[in-house]
């Protein structure tokens, strides 16, 4: 008598695979990202009041250097990067509008009127960027009176419509393609086979970029007379002034 194996009637397993993924956004750019979102989110919620001043002028220069630096990526950095590749994909919008006319010949490509929209917002959100930062160099150093201040306050506020269209933008694209559209902002990747886009992640010049946005706050801090913290530096101010007045 032999005895049966108890595996010889089980199929074969080959081992699991996970699906394949592709990087199309590298480090840099995800850090100029959420940096960029960070400090408009910061300065727009300290815009208000003189105590939070310092921390208002310090993102706003913040956005104005990361904004600096995306300009310089989106020239020398790599292709997917390149601020022509937006482009042209605006290139495409005239065609694409016109397309909508009645008694236009052909279908609307819808997928790429999302890709057009998502085009827009970024480069509106990116050139809005300068008339905020300059009146508010300006509303700083008294230079236009009230009407350079109006101006600030238009920007910023047309800033925050567009940041809202933007996400809003994101959060529709990813109900209609059943896809979260902002993860590859957070992992760089995406499903799906094919070659990278990003060929390389070029970590490092993303930590270069967090340690300067880093230093710079620092410095800035130690610059304000009322130190670090709002208002930590003037109660200290009045009472030193007021030991001095009782001397």
């Amino acid at each position: 008598m032999t005895t049966a194996n108890p595996t010889a009637s089980l199929p074969s397993q080959s081992p699991a695979t996970s699906a394949p993924r592709r990087r199309v956004v590298d480090a840099p750019m995800r850090m100029f990202h959420w940096l960029f979102a960070l400090c408009f989110l910061g300065a727009y919620a300290s815009a208000d009041g003189e105590r939070w001043r310092m921390l208002h002028v310090t993102l706003g220069y913040t956005l104005a250097g990361l904004l600096a630096f995306r300009v310089i990526y989106g020239l020398v950095g790599p292709r997917q990067a390149r601020l022509s590749l937006l482009w042209r994909k605006l290139a495409g919008l005239p065609a694409w509008v016109s397309a909508l006319r009645p008694g236009a010949s052909g279908s609307v490509n819808w997928r790429q009127g999302q890709n057009l929209l998502m085009a827009l917002a970024v480069v509106a959100l990116l050139a809005v960027v300068v008339p905020v930062a300059l009146s508010g160099y300006g509303t700083y150093n008294d230079w236009g009176g009230e009407w350079l201040e109006e101006l600030h306050e238009f920007a910023g506020e047309a800033f925050l419509w567009l940041v809202l269209a933007h996400i809003g933008s994101i959060l529709a694209l990813s109900a209609m393609r059943r896809k979260n559209q902002a993860l590859p902002m957070l992992t760089g990747r995406i499903e799906g086979a094919g070659p990278d886009l990003a060929r390389r992640n070029h970590g490092t010049l993303a930590l270069l970029l967090l340690a300067a946005v880093l230093t710079f706050w620092t410095w800035q801090w130690q610059q304000s007379p009322d130190g670090p913290l709002p208002g930590g530096g003037s109660s200290l101010s009045s009472d030193r002034h007021r030991d001095d007045h009782d001397d």
